[in-house]
């Protein structure tokens, strides 16, 4: 089972916790994480695109000029696809992106990720994260502390106002209790910062 330090919010090891092994010790599966992440993008698209086609646009209820004897090209409407102002011919219209994986593959993804931040050593876990009062100096000094200068993912096992606050006005930091983590979250930053009440929680779902 791999070992990780745990670390106070001072920077001070306070000791170490063994991580189950099924949930952060696998090989990671590049193909499911991809899956994974392109998942959860596509839900994000609102899919809202709209064009109209020759018969939404206004007008063209009647026929130009005559078939013959003009001697220009032959015309029905004005509204057609080659006419400016005309409709549109296979344009995008309102739908949806997302799709779902199976649930055997979003865990495994979910391994995956967590897996490779233990095998890339970009994993902290804090014996506990409490903050009796919102203060972004306050979380900004934790991170100090713990020498975090990256894009941080902080986890917590339950949500916690004060951390929630103290951290949302960080550019960098991004914060999530332990039931909405995620693949691309957790790939997105360069660290993880979970706690260990947050680690305990994890391993109850993943490690079935």
């Amino acid at each position: 089972m791999p070992k990780v330090a745990v670390y106070n919010i001072n920077g001070e090891q306070v000791g170490e916790i063994e991580l189950n092994d099924a949930v952060w010790g696998i090989e990671p599966n590049k193909y499911v994480l991809h899956q994974a992440v392109v998942m959860q993008l596509a839900s994000r698209r609102l899919g809202t695109h709209a064009t109209k086609t020759r018969g939404m646009v206004r007008g063209g209820g009647r026929k130009p000029w005559r078939q013959k004897g003009t001697g220009r090209a032959r015309h029905g409407s004005i509204r057609s696809p080659i006419w400016r102002g005309g409709g549109t011919v296979f344009g995008p219209h309102p739908r949806k992106y997302g799709f779902s994986l199976p649930k055997k593959v979003r865990r495994l993804a979910m391994k995956s990720a967590l897996s490779s931040r233990v095998k890339s050593n970009d994993i902290l876990v804090l014996d506990s994260l409490d903050m009796s009062v919102p203060k972004t100096k306050e979380m900004v000094k934790i991170l100090s502390n713990l020498n975090v200068d990256k894009k941080a993912l902080v986890v917590t096992a339950e949500y916690n106002e004060n951390v929630f606050k103290s951290a949302r006005n960080i550019p960098y930091v991004t914060q999530l209790k332990a039931d909405k983590l995620n693949v691309y979250d957790v790939l997105n930053h360069q660290k993880l910062i979970i706690t260990k009440d947050a680690v305990a929680k994890i391993e109850e779902v993943l490690a079935e």
